[in-house]
């Protein structure tokens, strides 16, 4: 008799796992910057099936070893779609060990080890690329608004120039100043590398409002060259039954 032992059915699955570490963010906008960027993917990549963006999510490495939860985190070459519930977390030895490729922590009040504790965790577990973006502008004195790393030989190595392009993602992250969730606000990015910001899902909206507008205003000129017919039609009809003949003569 062959025994097959096979050690990931020992290890705690994402159901026996704590979804996150219970840490209340600063404020509402904390959490909409990285749904922000999700929803873009969503958007950008809605044919696509290998990808994976995860909100304040626990990231487990280790069975033995608490959930790492960054504000956000990008995974490729894993399922998007995991049962009709959705992932937990994310778990390694459920992902086939795959790290995600990149990680972002948007700093908050009380200062949570993004530029020293995390981001040595992060090197550790071989996620490619490291972003911290301070989102209060009165903390931005000492450092860069947004700071992209990229892991080089075990190390994170900082990126220069903003937007930075990603080529194993294909997608530049960035900052600008637009509307979104009703706050006018500096927020996170997608942007190809061009440097073109990919769509949000209120410039979708809006796109598809001018859409309507102009298929109405199409409609209306429509209507009113068919009108202006008609008229010049009915005229051309009364100055012929003014000269006696009658325009329906040899319908």
């Amino acid at each position: 008799m062959v025994i097959h032992f096979d050690p990931k059915h020992c290890l705690p699955s994402s159901y026996e796992l704590p979804d996150s570490d219970d840490t209340p963010v600063d404020n509402e906008i904390q959490n909409w910057i990285p749904n922000l960027l999700l929803m873009m993917l969503a958007l950008a990549w809605s044919e696509r099936t290998d990808w994976f963006f995860g909100v304040d999510m626990g990231i487990y490495y280790d069975p033995d070893q608490p959930a790492v939860v960054p504000d956000g985190f990008l995974s490729l070459g894993v399922d998007r779609y995991v049962g009709e519930e959705g992932r937990l977390s994310y778990v390694f030895w459920e992902e086939d060990n795959i790290p995600p490729i990149l990680a972002l922590e948007v700093v908050s009040k009380t200062y949570g080890g993004e530029y020293k504790r995390k981001k040595a965790l992060y090197a550790d577990l071989g996620i490619r690329y490291y972003a911290v973006y301070q989102p209060n502008r009165r903390s931005r004195r000492q450092r860069q608004p947004l700071e992209v790393y990229r892991l080089e030989n075990g190390s994170y190595q900082q990126l220069e120039g903003e937007p930075f392009w990603l080529p194993e993602v294909g997608v530049a992250l960035g900052r600008d100043r637009d509307r979104y969730m009703g706050y006018e606000r500096e927020w996170l990015y997608w942007y190809d590398e061009a440097g073109n910001r990919l769509p949000t899902p209120e410039d979708s909206i809006q796109q598809e409002r001018e859409r309507a507008e102009q298929e109405r205003e199409r409609a209306n000129q429509q209507q009113a060259i068919a009108q202006q017919a008609q008229e010049r039609a009915e005229k051309l009809a009364a100055q012929l039954r003014a000269l006696g003949i009658d325009p329906d003569e040899g319908e």
